[in-house]
């Protein structure tokens, strides 16, 4: 039987909040830079090819002191943020970042796949009859890349749900405020008689991930079928 108080609750929102803000936050970006890294040859790109995967190598902990010192009072944005009158660290804001920034390559590589996919005739019979990179974008590319988008969707909410290392960095751990799932569990785990309510977010973190990835075969499937 689950166990849940008020602030488990909290905890569940919260990571489902965050997962939904970084998934939608990053989407645009990722469609953009797989764009650009699938259908354009530059002097750096292999730069950028690396930058874009540091979060996979790279311990989340390092994200996160890097959010950090990059967003904290004392930081590189400080007097911008200063002056726009806003506060990022230590805020759910400030979990919905580092899950963006962890969960950023598998985005990307999920719709850079479905990019790589498209039959290069139909995009040169596009320019051909007139139109141009916006206009194929919007009605050739990003149509045709609907798998990879809706796959690199699902598993960047997926990840953004178990983040723990540049969060706890950059959000702090507190309940009902910045306080995810994993937070929680880590919390109860070093309780003592917290076992049971550590076990039963453990459950819950496991029947949502499972909601995730049926929904994202079920999408998958559907829009194989379409196409």
């Amino acid at each position: 039987m689950l166990i849940l108080s008020g602030v488990d609750y909290d905890a569940i929102r919260l990571s489902i909040k965050v997962a939904f803000a970084a998934t939608l936050l990053s989407l645009p970006f990722g469609v953009a830079y797989a764009y650009v890294m699938t259908f354009f040859r530059f002097r750096g790109k292999v730069l950028l090819e690396v930058l874009v995967n540091l979060p996979l190598t790279l311990p989340p902990v390092v994200m996160g002191y890097l959010l950090l010192i990059g967003l904290g009072k004392e930081g590189w944005l400080a007097p911008l943020l200063e002056t726009l009158g806003v506060r990022i660290i230590f805020t759910w804001k400030a979990a919905v970042l580092a899950s963006a920034l962890v969960g950023f390559p598998l985005l990307v590589r999920s719709i850079r796949l479905g990019m790589e996919t498209i039959d290069a005739r139909l995009i040169q019979a596009s320019r051909t009859l007139g139109a141009g990179r916006l206009d194929t974008l919007f009605t050739i590319i990003l149509p045709l890349s609907r798998g990879g988008i809706v796959a690199g969707s699902s598993l960047m909410f997926a990840r953004s749900l178990g983040e723990f290392g540049a969060t706890i960095i950059v959000a702090g751990n507190m309940p009902g405020v910045t306080q995810t799932i994993p937070l929680a569990i880590y919390d109860y785990a070093g309780s003592p008689g917290g076992d049971r309510a550590a076990l039963s977010l453990c459950v819950v973190a496991i029947a949502i991930s499972v909601l995730v990835l049926l929904a994202h075969e079920m999408l998958l499937r559907k829009l194989a079928r379409r196409e």
